[in-house]
């Protein structure tokens, strides 16, 4: 099992940047793909993206290709987000999920954090 923990949200201005950072308890860490949710307010999750074991593969929303990068250390059991060019409409509540399976990861993770907010203003 592991237990994602989620850090490093907060507001910012428009065109600025976050770093995201997800913390997961357990001794098999780099047994599971990793990935990142997002829900906005009145709306149901929506894939972010996702990372595999290694970090070898990676994978993202196209709203956010250019400007998000997902990467991972398995020696610290962290999953991070690197978010850049921030718009008004990345504004969501953000979830660091995790599976076994680098498919489900993307569509239906088993494990979840609690979530962190991230607003952009305009």
């Amino acid at each position: 099992q592991v237990q994602p923990v989620e850090s490093g949200g907060g507001l910012v201005q428009a065109g600025g940047s976050l770093r995201l950072s997800c913390a997961a308890s357990g001794r098999t860490f780099s047994s599971y793909a990793m990935g990142w949710f997002r829900q906005a307010p009145g709306k149901g999750h929506e894939f972010v993206a996702a990372i595999s074991w290694s970090g070898a593969n990676t994978y993202y929303v196209d709203s956010v290709k250019g400007r998000f990068t997902i990467s991972r250390d398995n020696a610290k059991n962290t999953v991070y987000l690197q978010m850049n060019s921030l718009k008004p409409e990345d504004t969501a509540v953000y979830f660091c999920a995790a599976d076994p399976n680098l498919i489900a990861v993307r569509t239906s993770p088993s494990y979840w954090g609690q979530g962190t907010q991230v607003t952009v203003s305009s």
